[in-house]
């Protein structure tokens, strides 16, 4: 959901997944609506009118901010959400400059805030920067999630990569935790530690 950009109606997306349903198999995921919001205009209003489209069935809701730009107040307004019964879920941390040189930022964050780290930089297919960063906050343990950001077929093979460097480095407990454990809590609305 991004201002002047991509806003497509509810009911359009409410039947869109409707028809998705039709074709799905019992073997394959269970598919859940949720909305990736930029924190624009159009966020600021929702958040006003308490009408942030998240994941459903849950208090959790992704946001994501310009890479460049830390917004004013954002962890106030995080801790305003949290305070409200909210779980705010940060996507990609790792592409946002603010964070970059920043572990105590991060840290703070972090605190009112999960970290959805993208697979596809952990396996350095996003830049280097972008790399370096996602795996920086993995090793410091503000990573409270993994996930991929699957817009095609090839995104999959990233997603297998930066799982595999996960095992690699951090060890297989570490890849059940931030793709197994941490992503089912927070569709839950707890934010693990």
């Amino acid at each position: 959901q991004k201002a002047a950009q991509y806003l497509p109606d509810w009911d359009r997306i409410e039947q869109t997944l409707a028809q998705l349903e039709t074709v799905r198999k019992p073997s394959h995921p269970v598919l859940r609506l949720g909305a990736e919001n930029m924190w624009d205009d159009v966020f600021y209003q929702r958040s006003i009118d308490d009408t942030i489209p998240g994941y459903r069935g849950t208090t959790a809701f992704l946001v994501e901010i310009p890479p460049p730009l830390m917004p004013p107040a954002m962890v106030d307004q995080l801790f305003k959400f949290r305070m409200a019964g909210k779980l705010p879920v940060l996507a990609h941390p790792e592409r946002y400059h603010a964070l970059w040189d920043d572990d105590d930022l991060a840290r703070t964050l972090r605190g009112q805030c999960a970290f959805v780290i993208d697979l596809g930089a952990i396996a350095g297919f996003h830049g280097r920067r972008e790399t370096k960063a996602a795996r920086h906050l993995l090793e410091l343990g503000l990573a409270t999630a993994v996930a991929t950001d699957a817009h095609q077929i090839g995104d999959l093979q990233q997603a297998a990569a930066g799982l595999a460097w996960i095992d690699k480095k951090l060890g297989h407990a570490a890849v059940t935790r931030l793709f197994d454990h941490a992503p089912r809590a927070i569709l839950a609305g707890d934010l693990p530690d």
